[in-house]
């Protein structure tokens, strides 16, 4: 028998901002660019449950945040904070796991196989979990527990905030098959359009079609979409995390050939990029943008310096000569996106 939990914290960024200033609990928060009355060019980190309610999400562009919400609270990141209680949380899970495998600042995997006896004590271990949490750190999170790592991760965001969802080995299919075939991990928007061309609508759509169909429209990514279907998942939990990239993207509220906007996001983007690169106290390397147009054909670009580097000047140099050959295509876009990678620490 296979136990693993998947943790993820809620709303993070905005959680944090809370936690360190009680006046704002109940109101809507929002981390990201200046809004600048909604006139700013950049977007929306994260956002409260308060603020969600109105339609604001991660990677909104902030002015259409502004015109959702302008009575949100806006906030730029701190990424020191967030960093500092992410770690302190991260210690509390790795002292209660068999294995355990941070899979970003908010989120993480245990194997607790050895510790419980069956689903149901999992189920009480977890609760303890989220109520050590919250007592130690003042901060909310919500946990699926499943026989595999992708089961566990979708039924962590099953009852979100503060939410526990129990899946038992039995019970797999039941879970997944009602579900939007959207909640696969790895299904985004390019792979959920081609599966509902092909009349795949559900989990059990997916599960139910024949395998070799994914094969040939995916090839082996459709035959492991397929089996997630299907409840399959043999990924173990990896000791050790390190962050392999960092990186912001924008989708605009309307496509875009401002050649002047688009360098101003990506100016904000370079930003916020290199705000987190400080505060994690390190340099990188390769610098990659990402653009994709109207009609969804996406591209990516990227460099490699000779030397690592945190420089803000350096970024936005680069970024800018990497998407310039994708402004002067007669073509609007829809996305841009800018990530950092092959870190060194400072």
């Amino acid at each position: 028998m296979r136990v693993i939990l998947h943790v993820d914290l809620d709303a993070f960024f905005p959680s944090v901002e809370v936690r360190e200033h009680p006046e704002l609990k109940g109101k809507p928060v929002v981390v990201g660019a200046d809004p600048k009355e909604g006139k700013g060019r950049g977007v929306v980190s994260s956002a409260s449950y308060e603020a969600r309610k109105y339609g604001v999400r991660s990677a909104l562009p902030i002015s259409r945040a502004w015109k959702l919400c302008p009575n949100c609270v806006y906030l730029r990141p701190h990424f020191d904070l967030y960093i500092k209680a992410s770690n302190a949380i991260m210690k509390i899970l790795k002292n209660h796991a068999d294995r355990f495998e941070q899979g970003g600042i908010d989120e993480a995997y245990l194997d607790i196989s050895s510790r419980v006896k069956d689903f149901d004590e999992a189920g009480e271990f977890a609760e303890k979990l989220m109520e050590e949490v919250l007592d130690k750190e003042k901060l909310t999170c919500s946990i699926g527990v499943a026989p595999n790592k992708m089961v566990a991760k979708i039924a962590s965001d099953y009852k979100k905030p503060y939410g526990l969802t129990v899946v038992k080995e039995e019970d797999v299919k039941g879970f997944l098959f009602p579900l939007k075939v959207g909640k696969i991990p790895g299904v985004g928007p390019k792979t959920d359009r081609r599966l509902k061309e092909m009349k795949i609508e559900t989990v059990s759509d997916l599960a139910t079609l024949n395998p070799e169909a994914m094969t040939r429209q995916f090839g082996v990514w459709g035959a492991k979409l397929h089996e997630y279907a299907n409840g399959i998942d043999f990924s173990e939990v990896v000791e050790g995390y390190e962050t392999k990239s960092i990186g912001r993207e924008v989708t605009f509220e309307h496509d875009v050939d401002d050649e002047e906007l688009i360098l101003n996001v990506l100016d904000e983007l370079a930003e916020d990029v290199h705000k987190e690169v400080i505060d994690c106290g390190l340099q990188f390397k390769t610098i990659t943008i990402k653009v994709r147009y109207q009609h969804f054909d996406t591209h990516t670009r990227a460099k490699s310096l000779l030397f690592p580097t945190n420089d803000l000047v350096i970024l936005r140099n680069n970024a800018k000569r990497l998407i310039a050959p994708y402004l002067r295509r007669n073509k609007k876009i829809r996305l841009i996106g800018l990530r950092v990678s092959t870190f060194v620490h400072r």
